[in-house]
């Protein structure tokens, strides 16, 4: 294989295995649902004849295009077929509301948009793209009627068969190759530039550190992580979910999706994650057939690991992840070993342990800073054991943030290779090699006489039986900040207030950095983030809690 575009791993597996499935998506209609099929062989056939099609319509290598197809047969077939063709897909979660989605449009100056028609409607409605869109495709619905002008997914693939040629562009590893924007929940949302030599690497780590196989069946309900399956050669199951609001995913729907599929893989959102759990605890259900769990986006409490595990087969594994859109994976740790001594050190206070580096990652802590860093230089680095920000670098580490030079300069620091990628977390690397997550560096409480890493206080108390879980955030009061605990309790929980905040505050009191929290307030629901429905908006608690207090 020379091309390291990662549409190339799909056509190599399709000469391999051509009548193997590929995809089960389900299809929602009028008269009810179904699973449609396509295996290896249709799949890069029908990804060659949008390649062909898009080039020969004016969507060829470099336009930016923005894609809004849910995950589902055509959604892979056009993400492949875009990659083939050296298109470049700007994504973006449509979840994370209306001006935020209108900004990221508007910033990556999209040349072509693609869209099913829900998204042309919003397109039409709110003016997204105006002044840079010139070629237009619309998927399913109204497709056979062009209703939206330009073209259909039926014209595009009519173009395919008409055209000779390679499908497959020889993409170099530093062409661009897609804009992921991040989700904006801690921060304004921003184009991440991945190059063709990022998904490549991403693709060679996901297949070192999983260890899947050929045999494998994954359980898709994080899209961005299943468009890497057909590339490892999985079969990938599209269940019946919105991909928007995975913790409201129905758990019985999951659940026979992965018995009917035999799913042996499942990437899945805490959130989700969590009701799957509490479903089947319930109903004494098993998921034998999963040998892998993968949750990703925020960290999973050790509570829903151990339930997890007593779920799942005797050879199973559970594995978090660590990483961000910039850059992905950066370490990995089993749910054998967070189980272990890890769960102590984390009820103490000490953080969240995320494992070790990934081969190809290199890891640093550097002292805490919010101002930029020009240049890398060693005598930066911490040494282990010492709090401070974390810091990678790699082949799996994306290099710029597109049209935000300031994030850009922010996040990187320049050095001899590959730059550095500030991840924007706090943490520290221990005496075995391993990496712990104290928490965001942005929602540090930042007290006269320490410093308070949200993770690190958090843990201390979300142990309570009654607590699901626990946000620290800080509030100002004359020259300081005032740390303050919001709390949401767990459902069922039956204790008076008062006794609860007896309790925490005793859990607080044995440990030397919770001391200090006093002020202890109860939610009935946490903001959380769009993507995953698991990172917490602690800006929005710290209002909520400055007004509660005032």
């Amino acid at each position: 294989m020379t091309s390291v575009n990662v549409a190339a791993h799909l056509s190599e597996r399709a000469q391999l295995h051509p009548e193997k499935t590929a995809i089960q998506a389900w299809h929602q209609g009028f008269f009810g649902g179904r699973y449609h099929a396509l295996s290896y062989g249709e799949l890069d056939r029908d990804s060659d004849e949008i390649a062909r099609g898009l080039t020969a319509i004016g969507i060829g290598r470099g336009v930016r295009t923005v894609l809004m197809v849910p995950p589902s047969r055509d959604f892979f077939a056009l993400a492949f077929g875009m990659a083939k063709a050296g298109v470049v897909p700007v994504l973006i979660d449509p979840g994370m509301g209306i001006p935020s989605l209108a900004q990221c449009i508007a910033e990556a100056a999209p040349e072509a948009f693609i869209g099913i028609a829900r998204a042309h409607l919003a397109r039409i409605a709110l003016g997204w793209g105006r002044g840079s869109i010139r070629k237009l495709v619309s998927i399913g619905g109204f497709d056979g009627f062009g209703l939206f002008g330009g073209f259909t997914l039926d014209d595009v693939r009519g173009a395919g068969r008409a055209a000779t040629g390679p499908a497959l562009v020889d993409s170099d590893h530093d062409e661009v190759a897609a804009i992921l924007f991040t989700s904006g929940s801690t921060g304004v949302p921003k184009g991440v530039v991945y190059t063709h030599g990022n998904f490549d690497e991403q693709v060679q780590s996901l297949r070192r550190i999983s260890m899947l196989g050929n045999d494998e069946v994954d359980l898709a309900t994080f899209a961005p992580f299943a468009l890497f399956d057909p590339a490892l050669g999985m079969t990938t199951v599209v269940p019946p979910m919105d991909f928007t609001r995975p913790a409201a995913a129905d758990p019985a729907r999951i659940m026979e999706a992965i018995t009917r599929f035999g799913a042996t893989n499942m990437f899945c959102s805490p959130a989700l994650l969590g009701g799957l759990v509490r479903w089947a605890l319930q109903r004494e259900a098993k998921l034998p057939t999963l040998r892998r769990v993968i949750s990703a986006g925020a960290p999973v409490s050790i509570r829903v690991i151990e339930q997890l595990v007593s779920l799942l087969g005797k050879d199973a594994r559970v594995l978090t992840p660590y990483g961000a859109t910039e850059a992905l994976p950066v370490s990995l740790i089993d749910g054998d070993e967070l189980l272990g001594e890890v769960r102590q050190r984390n009820a103490a206070g000490a953080g969240v342990c995320v494992g070790r580096a990934v081969e190809g990652v290199e890891l640093a802590v550097i002292p805490i800073s919010d101002a930029p860093i020009a240049r890398w230089d060693e005598s930066l680095r911490l040494p282990s054991g010492e709090l401070g920000e974390l810091v990678v670098r790699g082949r799996v580490v994306t290099q710029t943030y597109f049209a935000r030079s300031e994030d850009t300069t922010l996040a990187k620091i320049a050095a001899e290779g590959t730059a550095w990628h500030r991840m924007g977390d706090l943490g520290y690397v221990d005496e075995q090699q391993r990496i712990w997550f104290c928490g965001r560096k942005s929602e540090r409480v930042e007290l006269l006489e320490r410093t308070l890493c949200s993770v690190q206080v958090e843990a201390v108390f979300d142990v309570h039986p009654e607590v699901k879980r626990t946000a620290l955030v800080g509030v100002k009061r004359e020259d300081d900040l005032e740390p303050v605990l919001c709390v949401e309790l767990a459902p069922g929980a039956g204790s008076s207030r008062r006794k609860l905040e007896a309790e925490l505050r005793a859990l607080g009191a044995a440990h030397p950095h919770t001391a200090a929290i006093t002020s202890f307030l109860f939610h009935a629901a946490f903001p959380v983030d769009t993507r995953h429905n698991a990172k917490i908006r602690r800006a929005e608690l710290a209002e909520w809690a400055a007004a509660k207090l005032s």
